[in-house]
């Protein structure tokens, strides 16, 4: 009888770890993503974004590249606060974002930092209707006065 208990207890537990993996399958924003630098055009690191447990989401730095012709940064000494001169591999680069109810491509209230000029900026996203490009825009006040980047899904 004990060992029907366990079969039911281990069958439960890997059904419901299957369905959070089809959960996170789902869901467009979760995933791995290639930011691509709007003044150069250059990729400058690779963000894995997930879906918290609260609903927002956040993306944490996975990999950085250099511009051609610069060296490759690697501690975040322009971050502010408990960021500074913290690794750029595992850093937080945006958070608390939460999906707009009435349009679900849409992402809002959320936070993002600048790694290189060490400014946290309020921020909002918007898929493409493919899925494929997040287009992030961090700004200050309102989002008239910031700038937008493009993000691919790799």
């Amino acid at each position: 009888m004990k060992n029907i208990y366990k079969q039911f207890l281990a069958g439960l537990l890997l059904t419901s770890l299957s369905g959070l993996s089809i959960a996170a399958e789902t869901d467009p924003l979760v995933g791995k993503w290639k930011t691509v630098d709007d003044r150069t055009g250059y990729s400058r690191a690779d963000v894995d974004i997930r879906k918290k447990s609260d609903g927002t989401y956040e993306g944490i730095i996975v990999a950085t590249r250099n511009v051609p012709g610069t060296d490759k940064m690697v501690i975040c000494s322009n971050c502010p606060g408990e960021l500074k001169n913290k690794p750029f591999i595992g850093l937080p680069f945006i958070w608390d974002f939460k999906q707009d109810p009435k349009n679900p491509r849409e992402f809002q209230n959320g936070k993002v930092l600048d790694p290189i000029g060490g400014k946290i900026y309020k921020g909002k996203a918007r898929l493409s209707a493919s899925g494929k490009h997040l287009t992030l825009r961090g700004y200050v006040g309102v989002s008239v006065i910031g700038r937008s980047v493009t993000w691919i899904k790799y």
